[in-house]
């Protein structure tokens, strides 16, 4: 008996000592700061209220970026992180220039909680570049400076930032292809990449390219937020909207952003 007991506590103590031993879970947190075409509208955007019945179906690219980790093998991701599990943070939020998003305090939440690895994935543009809305609008070269303050701080906290061109609207075609509607903002978004030596996705291109191989008819009914009267709650009189994506062409924006995670080396 007393053997039979001694052995146990033995085989206690070696699965123990073998569970000691195990490697800690890695964990890697993606920030992602920007505006409405980013944004998280499901998480709890409108404080309150039922985005089924209020905001849906319009989506976020952000949004949906979680699916991509929770689906897809991390070593793919090897030349950028090692790590078991990646969350998204979406900061982003609807109208925010890289001033709007600086001057509310909304970049200092993310700042706080930054740890070394962290990867914050920048994407601004759409709102800088309203000369109209005076409350958001910010040049290029304030536009610019903005983006390098957000650069500095993230590898001030041992982050590894990542500056993204504002992803395209549904405007202007030309000869079957959607152009650029944003003017000099995606060109200021690598000058500070290069000037600053930072790891970039043109998303802008990208995008551009991806809606212009499935045609204007199908991305303007299925990508973007062009709804007939009477299909959805929140929006019983339909809508026209050539900015802001429907569940599908969000998805289709977060797969190319994923896809160029895959490519890049820190």
């Amino acid at each position: 008996m007393r053997q039979a007991a001694a052995k146990r506590t033995w085989c206690l103590l070696v699965v123990l000592i073998l569970l000691g031993c195990q490697p800690e879970s890695k964990m890697l947190t993606i920030y992602l700061i920007g505006d409405s075409t980013m944004a998280d509208y499901s998480d709890n955007y409108d404080p309150g209220k039922d985005y089924m019945k209020t905001r849906y179906p319009v989506t976020g690219w952000g949004q949906v970026l979680q699916q991509c980790f929770d689906s897809e093998d991390l070593n793919q991701f090897a030349s950028l992180f090692q790590v078991d599990s990646v969350i998204v943070d979406d900061r982003a939020r609807g109208g925010r220039s890289t001033r709007t998003f600086f001057q509310e305090g909304r970049w200092r939440s993310v700042y706080n909680g930054l740890q070394p690895g962290d990867l914050v994935l920048m994407q601004f543009g759409h709102n800088d570049a309203a000369e109209n809305k005076t409350e958001r609008y910010v040049d290029i070269e304030g536009y610019k400076e903005f983006l390098r303050l957000y650069v500095n701080q993230s590898r001030d906290k041992g982050a590894i930032p990542i500056i993204l061109t504002p992803v395209a609207r549904n405007y202007p075609w030309k000869e079957g292809h959607l152009e650029n509607v944003h003017g000099e903002y995606p060109a200021a978004a690598k000058a500070v990449s290069d000037e600053m030596e930072t790891l970039f996705i043109d998303l802008n291109q990208l995008s551009m390219d991806a809606f212009s191989v499935k045609g204007r008819s199908y991305v303007t009914e299925k990508y973007f937020m062009n709804l007939d009267s009477g299909k959805y709650e929140a929006y019983p009189n339909g809508q026209s909207d050539n900015t802001h994506f429907q569940p599908e062409g969000a998805q289709v924006v977060a797969c190319l952003v994923c896809e160029e995670l895959k490519t890049l080396q820190k």
